[in-house]
């Protein structure tokens, strides 16, 4: 994840804030997230994990799920993200988030927030969560679209009302592709209307429905564009002293983006903010973020789950995490990786870490190919066009 506000935060007062590496966090493991259930009551044309309204066979069980978060916290793991599907059709949810509560985990909530209701949001509430991330594609018209539901909108915007009214820290979630661009500008006006706390835009990865609709992908020019109206809101921010937090993933050529933005605007503090990206040090799959799914397979990250690293029934979670037997694990956690293509010549190969992998493996095949991804020139990165 690429944490904007806090890198605009040190560009106009270097002090007052500190960005750090992606994890591990403190705890000294990657932060998980969790797909506890399939299930969901929508059926998105972007969704990675090919969910549906019915039942999937083989879920882990509660005395299960609770099993894993023993092995998660031996492991070193601190951070979890409950995700799906969507997580409120599990039953026991808020058992196994009490229980992950008690073990001092910091615990996200992902939904597409349209069953938080009045009822669920004490619960939700009650459960302690840090926090809860809700997807929107858009305004209503886009977005009732993309969820293939009439009404999603208007449902998700509640439940994320509820959730700020209950005091809980609430974000917004945009995955940005051709058709939802447009609607970027409107929904950074929603976000200071409904004071909510965080924005987090998501670039197409190539994963579920994700990789059968990759012809959404937003177009390199509008995804410059959608980023430079993201650093200017983030700058507005930092120079008011709000505390609402902007934050971008699943394409880390953001980082190399925000320092040509800046070369330009803070040339004074280039340097010092490339110290700090590269600290950041870009894309994480394989090494401080981890997946793991229904079925307990444990993938390098949430569009990895292609590809299985083991299963937690047969295995601790740390025993196939260190594992670098795994060709695709051992690369992930190489450094540099071993990136072919104009991503092993860039100059930002530092900062990025290659970028994701994913889209490179399921365009060509190979995993260590260029990033199709990539929205820099070849002069801005320093190769040769091709």
């Amino acid at each position: 994840m690429f944490r904007l506000s806090q890198f605009m935060r040190m560009l106009t007062a270097p002090a007052s804030a500190q960005p750090t590496k992606n994890p591990p966090p403190p705890g000294g493991g990657p932060v998980v997230i969790w797909n506890l259930v399939r299930r969901c009551n929508l059926s998105c044309l972007h969704c990675y994990s090919f969910s549906a309204d019915h039942d999937f066979p083989g879920e882990l069980s509660t005395a299960e799920a609770f099993r894993v978060l023993d092995d998660l916290k031996a492991a070193g793991v601190s951070v979890l993200i409950l995700s799906g599907g969507e997580p409120l059709m599990r039953p026991d949810l808020f058992d196994i988030t009490r229980r992950a509560k008690a073990l001092g985990f910091y615990v996200g909530l992902s939904s597409n927030g349209t069953l938080i209701d009045r009822t669920r949001v004490a619960a939700i509430a009650a459960a302690g969560y840090d926090y809860v991330g809700v997807s929107l594609d858009g305004l209503a018209p886009t977005h009732d679209r993309f969820r293939r539901r009439a009404g999603a909108f208007d449902e998700a915007l509640q439940g994320i009302r509820l959730c700020r009214d209950a005091g809980l820290r609430v974000g917004l979630r945009l995955t940005l592709t051709e058709q939802t661009a447009a609607d970027l500008p409107a929904l950074l006006a929603l976000m200071a209307e409904e004071r909510i706390d965080k924005f987090y835009l998501s670039h197409l990865n190539y994963a579920g429905r994700g990789n059968a609709h990759r012809r959404m992908d937003a177009m390199k020019e509008t995804t410059r564009v959608a980023m430079g109206r993201l650093f200017e809101t983030a700058l507005a921010d930092a120079r008011a002293g709000r505390p609402r937090e902007i934050v971008t993933g699943n394409n880390d050529a953001d980082g190399a983006f925000l320092l040509m933005w800046a070369a330009e605007r803070f040339p004074d503090r280039r340097a010092a903010l490339e110290r700090r990206l590269v600290r950041w040090g870009g894309n994480a799959s394989g090494v401080g973020i981890a997946n793991i799914d229904t079925q307990g397979d444990v993938h390098p990250d949430t569009m990895w789950g292609h590809h299985t690293l083991g299963n937690i029934r047969a295995r601790r979670f740390a025993d196939i995490w260190n594992d670098r037997s795994d060709p695709i694990l051992a690369g992930l956690k190489q450094r540099p990786r071993p990136v072919g293509g104009r991503c092993a010549g860039c100059r930002f190969l530092a900062i990025c870490n290659g970028n994701t992998r994913v889209r490179a493996e399921k365009l060509t095949g190979d995993p260590w190919a260029e990033d199709p991804g990539c929205y820099l020139t070849a002069a801005e990165i320093g190769t040769p066009a091709g």
